[in-house]
Parts: structure tokens; sequence; C-alpha cells
């Protein structure tokens, strides 16, 4: 009796010892949160070996490691927004700035001929903040779960045919012409009209800022190929060119907002579609896929 009873007090005694290294344990692991909460960047560790306890340290280091890790990510990504705000805002203020100066140019003028030359340069400035808050406006509504798709089934050669008269006027003072060549001038796909007439706007808007030359647009099967040079000092990086508020270098001065490409892939993908783009020497191609309709 009296030995059950010496070996029921050791184990009492045992399971006291092994609960107080507990609630130590777990006093230290919270103090370590604590002083991680305030920014420390201390790794997690206890002095008790308890298999249980060195299990539950480990996996809250793997999370104090992803927490951290997430932290940085949304740092850099914070950075990157305010450059891109701050950009933008340049962007929207240049077009804008140069109208109100050729404005106030025209005002002054007396000489009838001047005078018009002014006031079109202010409407061409206008239209590129247009343009550019045209592409503001369908960049927040593509981010909106709210945005949907029309789709039908659409002749792709007289879509593009109107995109490339709308912009006839960029073409003639470039001085180049759009050469387009399909294998099939009924080339059907499905896919939502105003959706594609922005895509097919933004590709050849894209040849004509950043193109030296004229540019070249064939279809191939289920692809339409957008080809043509890009000059020096406009050579875009493909593992970037659509991505959110991207820019060659001078794009920036030719009233860019740096969501034309961007805009392309999302609704191109929304629609089912895929585009990529490729760069041999400084001819920029790209390819944009549509699934036929049979």
């Amino acid at each position: 009796m009296v030995i059950v009873l010496v070996v029921l007090i050791g184990i009492c005694m045992l399971l006291t010892m092994q609960y107080a290294r507990s609630i130590l344990a777990v006093r230290s692991l919270r103090r370590q949160l604590e002083e991680i909460e305030r920014g420390s960047h201390m790794e997690i560790s206890v002095e008790c070996r308890q298999r249980e306890m060195l299990s539950l340290c480990r996996q809250l280091n793997r999370l104090r490691q992803h927490w951290f890790l997430s932290q940085r990510q949304y740092e850099k990504a914070e950075k990157k927004l305010k450059q891109n705000i701050t950009s933008l805002a340049h962007d929207i203020r240049t077009p804008l700035t140069g109208a109100a100066g050729y404005i106030q140019l025209a005002q002054e003028c007396e000489d009838f001929v001047k005078r018009e030359h002014y006031l079109e340069t202010a409407s061409d400035r206008l239209k590129e903040l247009g343009d550019m808050l045209e592409e503001l406006f369908l960049y927040t509504k593509l981010t909106s779960v709210e945005f949907e798709l029309n789709m039908c089934e659409l002749q792709v050669l007289p879509l593009l045919s109107e995109c490339l008269v709308s912009l006839y006027r960029q073409f003639e003072e470039k001085g180049v012409s759009p050469e387009v060549e399909f294998e099939s001038e009924s080339f059907r796909i499905k896919a939502d009209e105003e959706c594609l007439r922005r895509i097919f706007h933004n590709l050849i808007q894209n040849g004509l800022i950043h193109g030296r030359g004229g540019l070249s647009i064939r279809q191939s099967k289920t692809s339409v190929f957008f080809e043509n040079l890009v000059s020096e000092t406009s050579v875009p990086d493909t593992d970037q060119i659509f991505d959110r508020f991207y820019k060659a270098d001078s794009a920036r001065r030719k009233g860019s907002s740096g969501l034309g490409m961007f805009i392309v892939k999302e609704l191109a993908e929304r629609m089912g579609g895929q585009v990529e783009a490729q760069l041999n020497r400084q001819m920029l191609t790209i390819r944009l896929e549509f699934p036929e309709v049979e």
C-alpha cells in the first residue's frame, strides 16, 4: 500500500513538473509572439523538449516566415503602387498642361493659321488624355466582380478593318500603312464585340507608339499576329509587356497609361483566348489566339 502511494505521489509530481514546464513554454511563446508583433525578426524557440511543444514551435516558425514574406510582398506592392500612381498623375497632367498652354497661345494669337494649329494641337492633347482616362475606366471595370461579357460569334476581319480606319489619321501622320493578310476572310471567333474592338485598338496603338516603320497584321489558323519593328528607345521586355502599368521608356512621352497591353491580356483571357509576345532582334510579334467557331 505504501509503495503504491509513493508511486502515485511520484507520478503526480512528474505530471506537475511537466505541466509547469508546459506553462512556462507557453508563456515564453506568448512573449516571443508579442515581440514579433512589435516588429522583431527573432526566431521562435523553446527550452521545453516535449515533442508536441517542439512541433508547435516549428509550425509557428513556418507561419512566422510566411507572415514576413507576405509583409515584404505587401510593402513592395504598396511601394510600386505609389510609384505607379505618381507616374500616372504625371502622365495625366502632361497632356492637360500641354492643352492648356496651346489654348492660351490660340487665344493670344491673331494669325488665323497659327491659331488653328494651336487649337488642333490642343485637341490632340485632350484626345490623349481622353484615351488614358478611358483605359483607366476600363481597368476599374475589369477589376470589378460585376464585369460581364456579351459573347457572340464575330467575323474578325471587318471589326479589325473598322479599328484600322478609326486610326487612319495616326497612320497618315506617321507616314505608314498597315499590311493586312488573312488566310480566311471569313475567320470567325466567339467573343465580346466591344472587348475585341478594344483589344485590336490597343494592339494597333501599341504598334503606332512603339513601332518603327509599318505594322503587319496577319491571320493564320486560329491566331492573329501583330508585327512591327520597335525603335531602339522603345524595346519592350516581353516578360513584363502585359504587366499592369508597364511602359517602355519612350511611352511616357506619348500619352500612354501603361494599361493598354495589360487590358489586352485580361480581355483575351476572359474571353477564352490567349496572347503572347516575342521579340526577335527588334521585331516585336504579338500573337492573339481564340478558339475558332466551328
